[in-house]
């Protein structure tokens, strides 16, 4: 088990850009990351992952909705990952959560909020129009 703090949020105006960063107890080498969002009323939806495949290498994968946009990486430091959200739009104002699972992932898979057991407390992003 990992603990997870997130930072970074904060309110922009659409077109605006923000970074969220996540930090781990430990080392997340080993760990498959995403970032999960939830808006008022809706359900968790993961929008960035890097996850671990079988062959030890990391991949990154993106909801439909934030492809083009959004950007996730593992910062040179071994224990974070952060998300870069550019272009943002008033449809991207949630709870950003961090999130990790210590298994390997399908790409499907590594999009399937069930799937990750450590979560963060989460970081609010409003965006205004």
């Amino acid at each position: 088990q990992v603990q997870l703090v997130e930072s970074g949020g904060g309110s922009v105006q659409a077109g605006g850009s923000l970074r969220l960063s996540c930090v781990a107890s430990a080392s997340i080498a080993a760990y498959s990351m995403a970032w999960v969002r939830q808006a008022p009323g809706k359900e968790r939806e993961v929008v960035a992952t890097s996850y671990l495949t079988r062959d030890r290498f990391h991949y990154n994968a993106y909801a439909d909705s934030v492809k083009g946009r959004f950007t996730i990486a593992r910062d040179f430091a071994p224990n974070t990952v952060v998300l870069q959200m550019d272009n943002l739009k008033p449809e991207d104002t949630a709870m950003y959560y961090c999130a990790a699972a210590g298994r390997f992932f399908t790409a499907f898979q590594s999009l399937d909020r069930n799937q990750y057991g450590d979560w963060g407390q989460g970081t609010q992003v409003t965006v205004s129009s």
